[in-house]
């Protein structure tokens, strides 16, 4: 999990991401993205020095899952997961989260929580992987391809079904074809979005 202040066009703002790396080596030392509990936490603490400051937030989803292994169980992944999920809902500054990969069940959702969802036109969202969804209810993995379609995963099903607010084009072929322009439309986006969400008066529960 990695994190920061930044400056998006005439917002200064916090980002916070998960990090897979681009060749194998950098995979397997980033744990293919999939973060650990202090992760977790690291993202709180900036969040809250976000809202402490009246930074807008936003988070760069690109995970299959939070970290699996026994040392993250024994360090409480679910408890941090569960921890984020509150007090993201109870911050006072717009909040935007980007899928722009992978968004794979609780280890998407503890950076998830947000005013404005954004999805790359050929990430996906998922409650499960369709490999495990596929050897839970099948039995089998090798139905996979069944699992997604049944899990309406897809960039644009989530639109339709109101779980995501926009899905952002990519370039033919995808993103990685084009990062630049990719990057470009992206921060074009947050811009507006952040302007608009900006507007918006804060309820005080």
């Amino acid at each position: 999990m990695v994190g920061g202040f930044a400056r998006l066009g005439p917002h200064k703002v916090m980002v916070i991401g998960t990090q897979k790396g681009r060749e194998t080596k950098e995979n397997i030392m980033r744990n293919f993205g999939s973060a650990h509990p202090e992760g977790y936490r690291k993202a709180l603490r900036l969040m809250k020095m976000a809202d402490k400051f009246s930074l807008p937030i936003i988070t760069l989803i690109d995970t299959a899952g939070a970290y699996p292994g026994i040392g993250a169980e024994e360090r409480h992944i679910a408890e941090a997961i569960a921890v984020n999920l509150r007090e993201m809902m109870l911050l006072n500054v717009p909040i935007i989260a980007v899928i722009i990969g992978e968004g794979g069940s609780g280890g998407a959702l503890g950076i998830g929580v947000a005013d404005r969802v954004l999805i790359l036109e050929n990430a996906y969202y998922s409650v499960i992987s369709p490999e495990g969804c596929a050897a839970i209810l099948w039995k089998d993995r090798a139905a996979a391809a069944k699992a997604a379609e049944s899990l309406k995963i897809t960039a644009r099903d989530l639109l339709e079904l109101n779980l995501a607010d926009e899905v952002v084009p990519e370039p033919l072929g995808g993103a990685h074809n084009d990062p630049a322009v990719t990057a470009q439309t992206l921060k074009d986006i947050l811009i507006r979005d952040l302007e608009e969400l900006k507007k918006l008066p804060i309820r005080n529960c």
